[in-house]
């Protein structure tokens, strides 16, 4: 992951401009930090498989974190979850305006698709990535999710309706970054639609252990606003943070026994970063 962040500070958006502060928002929080989750999923598919595609894996994986650093600048907006703090520092647009804080947001939802168009594979491989990218992170994925989550903000769901709102919300573009990168390696249709599969219910338990760290950590410890869930439809909402954390720990058993019936090259690239997240609810009590 080094390399990583090497080639995400020489490849950051910047155009010329005389606007004095464009280029500094479309930079902040790419650069304000974050677990980089996503394009380690991919990235670790890569070096599983064809470790020789790593160099040109790093503009999808790139492409990725800034789709994803949309969404959260989005996230935080006054429109919906009016946050001043992400990733220990202060949201965008309490730290420019909110027009500008939307507009960087939509410049890199963007910038991502351009990053995949550019990426060094075959125009099919191209073609594919843009797809489940926006076929993930768009209409009928993370932002569907983000629409019931505000339309539903003060209207109790069914357990049921909770997870299909968090299945579309947070869990699809984590599936979306194991598929990328088993698209880039090329590998069996069936192992993407597993790697897939997994990706969604790996995503619904880091769902439910980030509920369950906003009702036990201070701001200071999250690095964000913390206890603002209590009128949403949270895990820990729905099921009291005993029941959030019994589930996440039924999600992170079958998680890990599933993980163990991948093949050795992705037991051996991804299986220490799976683990430590898989327990996460827990250590953090600890």
């Amino acid at each position: 992951m080094q390399d990583f962040e090497s080639f995400l500070a020489a490849n950051l958006p910047q155009v010329e401009t005389f606007h004095p502060e464009y280029n500094e928002a479309l930079q902040s929080m790419i650069l304000a930090g974050g677990k980089r989750f996503r394009p380690r999923l991919l990235l670790g598919i890569v070096r599983a498989y064809a470790p020789l595609l790593l160099e040109s894996a790093m503009m999808p994986a790139l492409a990725l974190e800034i789709f994803h650093t949309y969404s959260l600048i989005h996230d935080d907006l006054p429109a919906m979850d009016d946050a001043r703090l992400r990733r220990g520092h202060p949201t965008l647009h309490t730290r420019f305006d909110e027009a500008l804080a939307i507009l960087a947001g939509d410049a890199l939802n963007t910038h991502a698709f351009e990053l995949l168009a550019r990426s060094p594979f075959r125009p099919d491989v191209r073609i594919e990535l843009v797809r489940i990218l926006a076929e993930n992170g768009g209409s009928g994925g993370m932002v569907l999710g983000q629409a019931i989550d505000l339309r539903f903000e003060n209207e109790p769901l069914t357990l049921e309706q909770v997870i299909e709102l968090h299945r579309n919300k947070t869990a699809k573009l984590i599936a979306a970054a194991l598929e990328m990168g088993a698209v880039i390696v090329g590998l069996d249709p069936q192992i993407r639609r597993e790697l897939y599969d997994y990706g969604i219910e790996l995503g619904l338990l880091f769902q439910v252990q980030d509920d369950i760290l906003d009702a036990t950590q201070s701001p200071e410890e999250a690095g964000k606003p913390t206890g603002n869930d209590s009128e949403k439809n949270s895990f820990v909402t729905l099921l009291g943070l005993e029941g959030a954390l019994a589930y996440a720990d039924g999600l992170s058993e079958s998680l890990e026994e599933r993980f163990d019936v991948f093949d050795e090259p992705i037991r051996r690239e991804l299986g220490r970063m799976i683990r430590r997240y898989l327990h996460r609810h827990r250590q953090a009590l600890d």
